[in-house]
């Protein structure tokens, strides 16, 4: 059963970041000039470093997920939002200045990220915050966001007033991904290089890379070409050698290939440059501003991250994440890591009760109440109700927003408490929350669809995937 209170304890800068004074190698730099590597990459990242989190567009590929929050905000590993993973980064790396830009349904993120952590973050002399920034129609601009990049662009007026206060480098972030990296340590390869923008990277073999943004880098690990999706001959063309960003020879062989992983680094003029002067129309960063900028003269740089990452935007890519954290011994991704945790809202809310249940391989979230149910491979989302007799395969419960009280339901003719009924079968199946679910409910596609809309009756199928709406109710007996 799993329980994770938030970390009140400030956590030291990584020891990797720490670059010996004897070492004062220059490097040149058409802006910069001359500079020391000491005097850059020692440079305070509270300080120097503003988080710019996107919060992607209406998650079409996440719907019904999706229909009243946020991408960023829909419930992940049974404690937690989709927000909370580049945010913990950002914390996790000294970086405490942190904005994220959405616009839609913003409403819950909103809530989520002013009650988790804009009374935490930060010290007495280096204050920070994370603060959304919803789209707006202004008389200068009044269009809402067009995309990635049209979305800094309406607000670089305000990213601009960080850089009198010291910021030097602004990280973009995705608030879909599920990863955890260490930004520091990319903030300082970046610093080293002296470039202008630094794209991580993730290895890829021939398999998967036909699915991704592909670049190509010369022997410094600049990059010098981009390729989207490309299949064939032209994705063999994309094979490099990646080594030179530090792989082993043996892996380089496995994987020849690198692939975006939609995070930036940028020097704040650059940006300004490449948001106002270069391509003052473009709209997106991946295929647009980035390949820009090396055809403009720029240096734009690959760092590798070779870790787990997952981007987590459909349903069967957010399914299957879920269900992976619950693997033994060694899950692909765990929020079990005591010197990088994830953070949360603290909710206060009472252990989990499980009574005469058999749970196997399982993930419970805090304050469910199970009883006599059998679970096995699932995610048990915050203050689920499961009930006798109830029978939990593959599933993901996003649980409740609040209690119900039982005397609440009997008051009304017909109600169903929330949660999972009596002897229901639940099985390849996501939950969404404050859903009720009747006694004797079959949720099991016995059909095998593998797409199918039906919203007004309270689910859809996606990939296969049972999708019950939030507020849904199925009635006793039904079969999906």
């Amino acid at each position: 059963m799993a329980s994770h209170g938030r970390s009140k304890g400030r956590l030291s800068r990584k020891a990797a970041l720490v670059v010996s004074a004897a070492v004062t190698t220059k490097i040149s730099s058409k802006d910069e000039g001359s500079f020391d590597v000491d005097e850059l990459t020692n440079k305070d990242t509270a300080s120097t470093v503003l988080g710019i989190i996107l919060g992607g567009g209406a998650g079409s590929r996440l719907y019904p997920l999706t229909k009243r929050r946020a991408k960023p905000a829909v419930p992940l590993g049974a404690n937690y939002r989709l927000i909370d993973i580049p945010v913990s980064n950002c914390i996790n790396s000294n970086i405490n200045k942190i904005y994220c830009l959405t616009q839609f349904n913003s409403a819950s993120l909103n809530r989520h990220l002013s009650q988790a952590y804009n009374s935490n973050i930060g010290s007495y002399n280096k204050r920070g915050f994370v603060e959304v920034l919803a789209a707006q129609q202004s008389p200068t601009n009044p269009k809402w966001f067009q995309g990635t990049a049209d979305a800094v662009r309406q607000y670089l007026w305000l990213f601009e007033e960080s850089v009198k206060d010291g910021i030097e480098d602004y990280i973009i972030l995705s608030g879909d991904h599920l990863y955890r990296m260490d930004y520091e340590a990319f903030i300082q390869k970046h610093r080293e290089s002296g470039a202008d923008v630094t794209v991580s990277a993730v290895p890829m073999d021939e398999r998967r890379a036909e699915a991704f943004g592909l670049m190509k880098i010369d022997g410094t690990g600049r990059i010098t070409d981009f390729a989207e999706k490309p299949s064939g001959d032209a994705l063999k063309a994309m094979a490099v050698d990646t080594t030179i960003l530090g792989l082993d020879e043996e892996r380089a062989k496995e994987m020849p290939y690198i692939a975006s992983m939609g995070i930036y680094v940028f020097k704040a003029q650059a940006m300004l440059d490449l948001l106002t002067r270069y391509f003052p129309q473009a709209n997106d960063f991946g295929s647009e501003i980035i390949p820009g900028a090396k055809d403009s003269g720029m240096h734009v740089q690959a760092y590798l991250f070779d870790g787990y990452w997952e981007d987590i935007g459909t349903v069967e890519a957010f399914f299957n994440a879920n269900l992976s954290l619950t693997e033994q011994p060694n899950p692909k991704f765990s929020f079990y890591d005591r010197d990088a945790p994830i953070y949360t809202m603290s909710r206060f809310l009472p252990p989990s009760k499980l009574l005469d249940c058999e749970v196997e391989d399982s993930i419970i979230g805090d304050g469910c109440l199970i009883k006599q149910a059998t679970i096995h491979h699932s995610v048990i989302g915050l203050r689920s109700l499961i009930n006798e007799g109830a029978v939990l395969e593959n599933c993901l419960l996003m649980g409740a927003d609040y209690y119900e009280q039982p005397n609440e339901c009997e008051l009304l003719p017909g109600c169903l408490p929330m949660g999972i009924g009596q002897g229901s079968i639940i099985k390849n199946c996501i939950v969404d929350k404050n859903a009720r679910i009747g006694p004797n409910v079959q949720i099991i596609n016995k059909d095998g669809v593998k797409e199918a809309n039906n919203e007004d009756q309270g689910y859809i199928i996606k990939d296969g995937i049972t999708v019950i709406c939030r507020d849904s109710i199925i009635p006793e007996g039904t079969v999906i």
